[in-house]
């Protein structure tokens, strides 16, 4: 059996930190993992961020609720679940995720939990596990599946060298350069097609 491992943010819908530091005009939130590998240190600095600014878990729900998947994605889903198994590995949060899932016809989501005050404040989170997305990989390989992996950020490489077979879906300039061996797509209709091959290949 195959199985299809993507990412959220950047391959299915829009970065939640950009649109979020867009709604409040805070520059510093548009920083990802796209631009931090170091997962940890981006979050405790995003909660740094809101503390200072009296922002709570409502204020970014408000900006969530008015997003809508990247143009093309839920098409490109409804696709994809058509030929093989589809699970989406996220370092996003359930209580940022469930409007979105809706959106996508509630795909199959493994992510992480905010702490959140009595007060509505972000106090911390709770990773499902460290380096959840290469270990949920290599847990499908202990089931005996075979995995193709796709994202677009620091923190998807571990899952896609991991994986059977590793795409990259519209990177930075960095992450390309830094790993040239990968396959590149940059709208769905390249991505399908690497998918295709992937899953033919392994």
């Amino acid at each position: 059996m195959k199985l299809v491992c993507l990412d959220l943010e950047g391959v299915l819908v829009p970065e939640i930190w950009i649109n979020f530091a867009a709604d409040t005009g805070i520059d510093e939130l548009k920083k990802t993992t796209r631009d931090e590998p170091d997962y940890d240190k981006l979050m405790n600095y995003r909660l740094d961020i809101l503390d200072k600014n009296g922002l709570k878990l409502a204020d970014i729900q408000r900006v969530i609720g008015g997003m809508d998947p990247l143009p093309g994605a839920k098409a490109f889903m409804q696709k994809l679940k058509s030929k093989t198994q589809v699970v989406i590995l996220s370092d996003t949060f359930d209580q940022f995720a469930k409007p979105l899932m809706e959106k996508l016809d509630w795909p199959t989501i493994f992510c992480n939990t905010l702490e959140v005050a009595d007060d509505g404040r972000i106090s911390g989170y709770r990773l499902r596990q460290k380096d959840g997305k290469r270990k949920a990989v290599e847990s499908f390989h202990a089931m005996g599946l075979k995995v193709v992996a796709s994202g677009d950020s620091y923190n998807d490489l571990t899952m896609i060298r991991c994986a059977d077979a590793g795409i990259l879906y519209t990177p930075p300039a960095s992450i390309i350069t830094e790993n040239p061996d990968l396959p590149v797509a940059l709208n769905y209709t390249e991505l399908m097609s690497e998918i295709d091959k992937a899953l033919e290949r392994i």
